[in-house]
């Protein structure tokens, strides 16, 4: 009977450790620092992300503005801590022209945007309006040249335009139109998706294209341009491995990469109204980013060992069917829970890849695909995803924790996929902060974290979760989803106790 006991208790205890996730937090010589550029947004002129989202005129007296941008917006975004915002696309960007949007509104020409519902705009929104607004947000602004239907001047022009203190014909025309002193803008987009809506060409061929314009962008200011090649479609290795090893590096400081958690671009889904076998595939696919900064990563350091070459992220996020009654030309779509788990996930994996990771744009910033913030007239709602990017932007600009983990499954049918995602950092006050994700939506995941002789006194956190995976705010009841204080965190010498309920995303605070 001992014996049979002593088995059993055994059993127990060895069921109880497989049971746990386990973590392991060190400190890290190599000193990678998560670049807060990770956290940019983006701003397509696209359904009402521009227009009745971040531009609602300067004539407006219902919507308290300035100079047409809604100050409640800008008031969010500024919480948010947005590093970068880029602008004007995406597909838009390469039908976009830029002398279009300058000078005396009255006077600008309209144009249709052919990519986005066919609309007719009359290009109020322009070069200063965005470049005014992030300085407006402390935010750099990524400016998006138009390869596919420009030209070299037209882009070389738009550089001298924004950057160029001295005299000259285009800082001379800048200045009749009201701003004297130059923004210095770094980032430029070399095109956009140049394997499509950008041109459909081969990577060959817009390696040659990038190489010209890049050429004819001049640095100015005593500062050294940014310019980024238009990127992968998601699994595309070709396509990076030819533009590595055919644009000479010192014209290339980033190269791009594409990818969205779709499972049937023919059948999106809906985003609120789907069910657990479609929510599995999307965060298959939101963790299926993982794999592709490994090998995108992996064909970037045969040509460029020493990293200096960035790999820039500029689309992500999630992507259903808009919104029933919507023009499916806007992308207007909900943002769930389901959302929050994307962004948990992906941020986690940017985090632990930063040494070669250095920006990224989630698309997009308000009433597009998975926006950060929603709005309808008077009225605003910040989204789960806003709430996970404002919960982790402690790590900006943080030191890397290196992490190992080793993770229960999240099992649905046939297929598993880790149910828990992690990263850490320590920032320059001392602090390190822990974030946690468990996609597994009924299950709750015990973790033991081992903080490898850090010597941590106190714990804290914020937690965001709610009943159900399709929940989200509403412009009736805002506030259903917002982050609230975790106590499922102990702290007991060099080791950390948590438990994840299902379906949530925790920020942890030692000290």
């Amino acid at each position: 009977m001992k014996k049979a006991l002593t088995t059993l208790a055994c059993a127990l205890v060895s069921s109880w450790a497989v049971a746990q996730n386990q973590l392991t937090i060190s400190t890290s010589s190599e000193n990678v620092i998560i670049d807060k550029h990770i956290y940019g947004h983006f701003a397509e002129h696209l359904g009402r992300c521009i227009y009745d989202g971040i531009y609602v005129g300067e004539k407006n007296t219902k919507i308290p503005n300035q100079k047409g941008i809604r100050n409640d917006l800008v008031d969010a975004l500024k919480k948010l801590k947005i590093p970068n915002l880029r602008w004007p696309g995406g597909c838009f960007a390469d039908t976009y022209h830029w002398k279009d949007g300058i000078g005396p509104k009255g006077k600008r020409p309209s144009m249709v945007n052919t990519w986005w519902g066919g609309v007719t705009e009359d290009n109020s929104f322009g070069t200063h309006d965005f470049l005014d607004l992030c300085e407006r947000l402390g935010a750099e602004p990524y400016l998006a040249g138009n390869v596919g239907s420009g030209t070299v001047q037209e882009l070389t022009e738009w550089v001298q335009y924004v950057n160029f203190e001295g005299k000259s014909p285009m800082s001379n025309l800048r200045q009749e139109n009201g701003r004297a002193k130059p923004w210095n803008v770094k980032y430029w987009g070399v095109g956009n998706e140049a394997w499509g809506c950008g041109g459909n060409m081969k990577p060959e061929y817009y390696a040659n294209e990038y190489r010209k314009y890049a050429t004819f962008m001049p640095d100015g200011n005593g500062a050294k341009l940014f310019r980024i090649a238009s990127g992968a479609n998601s699994a595309d290795y070709n396509w990076t491995e030819v533009l590595m090893r055919d644009i000479p590096h010192e014209l290339l400081a980033g190269v791009a990469l594409h990818h969205y958690s779709v499972t049937n671009w023919q059948k999106k889904g809906p985003s609120t109204e789907f069910d657990e076998k479609q929510y599995f595939g999307t965060m298959k696919q939101a963790l299926f980013m993982e794999e592709l900064v490994q090998k995108h990563s992996a064909i970037m350091d045969k040509y460029d060992p020493k990293k200096k070459v960035a790999l820039v992220v500029d689309e992500w996020g999630g992507w259903y069917e808009v919104e029933p009654g919507t023009n499916p030309g806007f992308l207007y779509q909900q943002n769930t829970i389901r959302d929050a788990m994307i962004a948990g996930v992906t941020l986690n994996i940017f985090h632990n890849h930063a040494d070669r990771i250095r920006m990224a744009n989630l698309a997009q910033v308000v009433n597009v695909l998975q926006s950060v913030i929603l709005t309808k007239g008077e009225k605003m709602i910040l989204t789960p995803t806003y709430h996970v990017m404002e919960m982790y932007n402690v790590h900006q600009d943080a030191t890397l924790l290196p992490v190992q983990l080793k993770s229960n499954d999240y099992n649905f049918e046939s297929d598993k996929l880790k149910a828990v995602s992690a990263s850490a950092s320590k920032n320059k006050s001392g602090l390190t902060h822990v974030s946690l994700v468990n996609i597994d939506p009924k299950k709750e995941q015990d973790i033991i974290v081992d903080l490898k002789g850090m010597n941590l006194e106190t714990v804290s956190g914020r937690i965001l979760s709610s009943g159900k995976l399709q929940d989200y705010n509403t412009f009736e009841n805002p506030n259903k989803i917002h982050p609230v204080a975790f106590n499922g965190a102990s702290l007991s010498g060099n080791q950390l106790k948590v438990k994840l309920p299902p379906a949530s995303v925790v920020v942890l605070e030692l000290k």
